[in-house]
């Protein structure tokens, strides 16, 4: 086949690459410049992702992926097209369509009868048939039935896109029959699956039956991590009040069949968890679950510099070192990382913030608006991701660190004899005070 994947990003280079891969002739469309030169060059433009830079170098070393800034020509060549364009979502939960709106009228422009239109970016219910159906009609002068249009949501993290592409079945849900088949036939001649005895449900493409149960499946699964990381966040702030360890009281009870608690922490962030629930409160505002859950969860920055406070006294002027600007460890990305509202809430105390990350440099936490620590003494330190090289930090590389606050239950008390060592959720934490 000849497929189009608009927009080069985290998720879509990799799917570009995947599709290649499977022997199909793919270019990928993009508007920024030096990301569509550097696939064209085989240069992976962005680090972390495993196996994509080989992967990369391969496909388009063999002419089976090729790279443009001209959406509209890309589309026209091609026998399907996948849209993996950002949508942004405010603070008040409000999509911003306008860069998918303007990648949807370049595809309009070029669309052919027959092209199957694939939206894998997390959208509203609704959007696909609402908005997307009618905006290409008018852009190519075709009707809907001349074309197909399907949703199908990405369900992979970044760091390991292949895997995942294997792991899950792929959902596709379409603005009618004729669709859904061309969707779920497309998928099964792109996608590889694993072997899944472990799990009592097929793999591979399933159909869902309608471009809104799509939508609202990838919605609900991101919202339901939301829930349950707000509720053991507040399980923990409670275990903090009692003297308990909620930690192994977690794990206790997942040893039960029905419990599936997450673990709790700083902050969650990332394109995904922190993103998603205020997209479904757009669709369903009387959801009292949902928006409790992602308060509880935007408190939790301001909570644990509480729990540094407890433990240390007066914050005024005190220099606290913020460990970890990622939004989760490994990966050199700060989407609605805890690092940001972390920073305020010890400046909000009067304390004098500095963050290092060993994925960023000085200069690049400064370009992030983050004060970066370029080696001045810090008399206190907030773990915020659970980067592996943070297990092996301890008193003697922080000779001055009265209290450590553990967000992530990532260091080792050992290497802490020097600190008043806190986590949350653990024996012996300070009080934060009351849930708001």
């Amino acid at each position: 086949m000849r497929i189009c994947v608009v927009a080069l990003g985290k998720i879509g280079l990799p799917l570009a690459v995947q599709f290649a891969r499977k022997g199909h002739r793919v270019v990928g469309a993009d508007v920024n410049e030096r990301v569509v030169a550097d696939v064209g060059a085989g240069r992976e433009p962005f680090p972390g992702e495993a196996d994509l830079g080989r992967y990369l170098a391969e496909t388009v070393a063999d002419g089976r992926l090729t790279a443009t800034t001209d959406t509209a020509a890309a589309v026209a060549e091609s026998e399907a097209v996948v849209v993996v364009v950002p949508l942004f979502v405010d603070e008040a939960g409000t999509p911003d369509f306008g860069w998918m709106d303007a990648a949807t009228r370049a595809i309009a422009a070029g669309l052919r009868p027959g092209t199957l239109v694939s939206y894998e970016t997390t959208l509203p219910v609704g959007t696909t048939r609402g908005r997307w159906a009618p905006m290409l009609e008018a852009g190519s002068g075709l009707a809907a039935a001349d074309f197909h249009l399907v949703f199908s949501p990405e369900r992979v993290l970044t760091g390991r896109v292949f895997a995942d592409l294997r792991r899950y079945p792929k959902l596709v849900g379409g603005i009618d029959d004729a669709s859904a088949r061309r969707g779920k036939e497309f998928y099964e001649r792109v996608l590889d699956f694993d072997e899944r005895p472990d799990l009592d449900r097929p793999n591979g493409v399933w159909d869902l039956g309608s471009a809104e149960a799509a939508e609202l499946a990838k919605l609900a699964e991101t919202t339901y991590r939301d829930v349950n990381i707000g509720l053991a966040n507040q399980f923990a702030r409670y275990a903090d009040t009692v003297g308990v360890d909620v930690g192994r009281v977690i794990e206790a009870c997942n040893t039960q069949p029905y419990s599936h608690i997450h673990r709790p922490g700083i902050a969650v962030g990332g394109h995904c968890i922190p993103v998603y629930p205020r997209m479904y409160l757009w669709n369903d505002p009387d959801a009292t679950v949902v928006r409790a859950a992602r308060d509880a969860n935007a408190a939790m920055p301001a909570y644990a510099a509480g729990l540094l406070a407890d433990a240390y006294g007066d914050l005024t002027g005190a220099p606290v070192l913020v460990l970890g600007a990622a939004y989760r460890g490994g990966v050199k990305e700060t989407a609605f990382s805890g690092v940001f509202p972390t920073v305020e809430a010890l400046r909000a105390r009067g304390a004098v913030p500095y963050v290092s990350d060993p994925l960023y440099s000085p200069d690049e936490l400064d370009a992030l608006g983050l004060p970066p620590h370029r080696g001045e003494p810090v008399t206190a330190a907030i773990v915020q991701a659970d980067h592996a090289e943070y297990r092996t930090l301890g008193s003697s590389d922080f000779p001055g660190v009265k209290v450590l606050v553990d967000g992530r239950r990532v260091t080792d008390p050992a290497r802490w004899t020097g600190a008043d060592r806190v986590v949350i959720g653990a024996p012996g934490a300070p009080t934060g005070g009351a849930l708001p």
